[in-house]
């Protein structure tokens, strides 16, 4: 297995030693500081896939090398699959699993949506994740849970096309690149409704993210925003966006064509937490350009404040007041160092040797 902890680490692959001893025994840090410490770091642009030892796939866990589809498998023409991303965090003790519930059921509720019949319970598919993760001994870590049709039609129709359920976890660091990011409005709009379901986190819609995020690269920015078909804003590519005007905190609802985001909701259910404003509105595109905060909200992306918009800098350009706050508080409880109040936390084995205490 690839040791993606650095070639002069003498850490085990898929422990926490090397994050706790990274931190001074005498040194008291912050808990902004030891989150930061908590995260696998990455660029936020290279992502490459740091292979595991197990895959669970259809109930098994088989070889990492063998989770192998064919070429002429339906999926791989047509789009047909749904999916998951989810995070699991270190703790002061082990490590959990963020909403795992919350996203099964999501997956469960994208296949009920393109009549693709799962023979998997949601706690049994909760199960497999948790099953995949101790197996793998890697926290923290992405979780990739996806169901797919495979090889058997090559026409549109999948009528009689198996149904292939896999499940893999890897290390993956940030997915938007430095503190704060500098985005754009794409020229790529949402999908209009009643086209493709946005309520289904299927993998036929991300060819429209691909599109919003491609072009958002190759103009200099981090990500792109779409809007929606009629012209308000709809999400990043693969991100709820929340903006906070006058101490309001505002953000897209669902009838503009997102994603039901885990994310989303956690944030919404944090600000409310905090006696904050709350209002889902339609939101003009000048909106954005005149807010005092914006920021992006995903399981991969987690709460990311966004400098400016088209080369128009929000307020100061740093970090709001309601965006430091909700991001402090979603990282505390993922991260175990404030309390699972709302009970968002699965806990797995793995083998922390040196746990991170706060």
């Amino acid at each position: 297995m690839l040791n993606t902890w650095g070639a002069g680490s003498s850490s085990k692959p898929g422990t926490f030693a090397s994050f706790a001893s990274s931190i001074p025994v005498h040194e008291t840090r912050s808990t902004a500081d030891i989150i930061s410490i908590l995260q696998l770091k990455g660029d936020g642009i290279s992502m490459p896939i740091h292979p595991t030892a197990k895959i669970w796939h259809n109930g098994n866990l088989i070889p990492w090398e063998k989770a192998q589809i064919h070429v002429m498998s339906h999926v791989v023409h047509y789009g047909s699959s749904v999916f998951e991303g989810i995070r699991c965090y270190a703790q002061p003790e082990g490590a959990a699993v963020f909403r795992l519930p919350e996203h099964m059921q999501r997956m469960l509720d994208s296949a009920r949506i393109y009549r693709m019949a799962l023979p998997w319970s949601l706690d049994q598919l909760c199960s497999a994740v948790v099953e995949t993760v101790e197996a793998n001994n890697i926290a923290p870590c992405y979780i990739r849970p996806i169901a797919l049709r495979g090889y058997g039609e090559i026409g549109v129709n999948p009528k009689g096309v198996p149904i292939e359920v896999y499940i893999a976890n890897f290390p993956w660091g940030k997915y938007v690149a430095g503190d704060a990011a500098d985005v754009c409005i794409s020229s790529w709009n949402r999908l209009a409704p009643n086209t493709m379901p946005s309520l289904a986190k299927t993998g036929a819609n991300y060819a429209n993210s691909q599109l919003i995020r491609m072009e958002a690269d190759a103009n200099g920015y981090a990500e792109g925003i779409a809007l929606d078909v009629n012209g308000y804003i709809s999400e990043g590519s693969g991100e709820n966006v929340f903006l906070v005007r006058n101490g309001v905190l505002y953000t897209t609802p669902l009838a503009n064509s997102v994603l039901a985001g885990i994310t989303r909701d956690s944030v919404l259910t944090l600000a409310r937490h905090f006696g904050i404003p709350v209002v889902e509105q339609a939101l003009p595109r000048e909106m954005i350009y005149i807010a005092d905060e914006v920021f992006f909200t995903g399981t991969a992306a987690e709460v990311t404040p966004i400098r400016s918009v088209d080369r128009i800098q929000i307020a100061d350009g740093d970090p709001g007041p309601i965006t430091k706050q909700l991001r402090d508080e979603f990282m505390g409880i993922a991260n175990g160092l404030k309390p699972d109040r709302f009970g968002w936390l699965t806990p797995v084995r793995v083998n922390a040797e040196q746990p991170v205490t706060a």
